[in-house]
């Protein structure tokens, strides 16, 4: 039997998700003993369906046996998924449920399938660790994801959901990088509005958004850069050389762990391709907060009691 050859194309490589996602993808393809080529699509839908396309419409004998991306835009190219099946190309979403799956599974012989962080759930997790940073209510700073991001929309609406109505959000846009949070936080704070916002925590639909925030805040020049740097700051994705360290520096107050799954994916095909079999067509994984969410609380408290005998008040 020939060796398997996967491709797996990710959103970018700017974001310490995507990059554990490929590190995971590596690791696990080395382990499978499969050929594994990972492509990047700097956060550009038209860019990743050419590249997709190119490879499924490449010669037969190049082509991949299977495909695992995670979209860069909000669609997930169902006509990219219908030349991949006539090419005989198993094919494989990540983070995202799209609706075309079921119709596309109906007789399908390979592998066809979605895995995908519950992002409802993380949006829930994040309103409540709100509520608990929170709990005299107060003003958020709240960085999304890209608008055409499902992911985006699904965290903003769990977060809404589970948010006290006391805690009001002020939200602005990124692109799921460092550099794209920390250039949109620095032209809000160059607004007047800006200065006469009273913000009690900035939250971020991912760590390195978070990340660049706070990158923002540190080039306040004169005493408002102290009081920003302060307040809690927190992010989603929680790996553990990045977010979760952040969390025991102190950089972050909270985050929300959401596993990598480009592994599980490239196992999940070669499990399918070996023995014919279609898995089934979604797995959900489970955020976790990052503290818990009842240890959250007692910290958010003894932080509170702290600042109170620092300034006596």
């Amino acid at each position: 039997m020939k060796k398997l050859s996967f491709l797996l194309s990710l959103t970018n490589d700017d974001n310490d998700y995507q990059q554990e996602q490929a590190s995971t993808a590596e690791h696990a393809a080395k382990h499978l003993g499969v050929e594994l080529k990972i492509v990047h699509a700097n956060n550009d839908a038209v860019t990743q369906s050419q590249q997709l396309l190119h490879y499924i419409q490449g010669a037969a004998e190049a082509r991949p046996d299977a495909i695992v991306f995670e979209p860069a835009g909000g669609t997930a190219f169902p006509q990219v998924a219908r030349a991949a099946i006539a090419a005989d190309i198993g094919w494989v979403v990540l983070n995202s449920q799209p609706d075309y799956l079921t119709q596309l599974r109906q007789g399908c012989h390979i592998p066809l399938f979605s895995i995908s962080c519950d992002h409802t759930e993380v949006g829930k997790i994040q309103g409540k660790q709100f509520a608990h940073l929170l709990p005299q209510g107060g003003s958020i700073l709240y960085i999304e994801g890209p608008a055409n991001s499902s992911a985006a929309r699904e965290r903003t609406s769990g977060m809404m959901q589970t948010k006290p109505a006391n805690i009001q959000v002020k939200t602005l846009r990124g692109n799921w990088t460092e550099d794209s949070a920390y250039r949109t936080v620095s032209s809000w704070l160059r607004l007047r509005t800006s200065q006469e916002s009273s913000i009690d925590l900035v939250g971020a639909q991912d760590d390195s958004m978070a990340a660049g925030a706070r990158k923002a805040f540190t080039e306040i020049i004169g005493g408002e850069r102290e009081r920003w740097l302060k307040i809690p700051f927190t992010g989603c994705d929680g790996l553990p050389k990045t977010g979760q360290s952040w969390v025991r520096s102190g950089l972050l107050t909270a985050t929300i762990f959401i596993r990598p799954n480009a592994d599980l994916a490239l196992e999940m095909l070669a499990e399918a391709i070996r023995t014919g079999s279609q898995p089934a067509q979604h797995r959900l994984i489970t955020p976790e907060s990052i503290p818990a969410l009842e240890d959250l609380a007692k910290i958010a408290d003894a932080n509170r009691q702290h600042r109170s005998a620092a300034t006596g008040f």
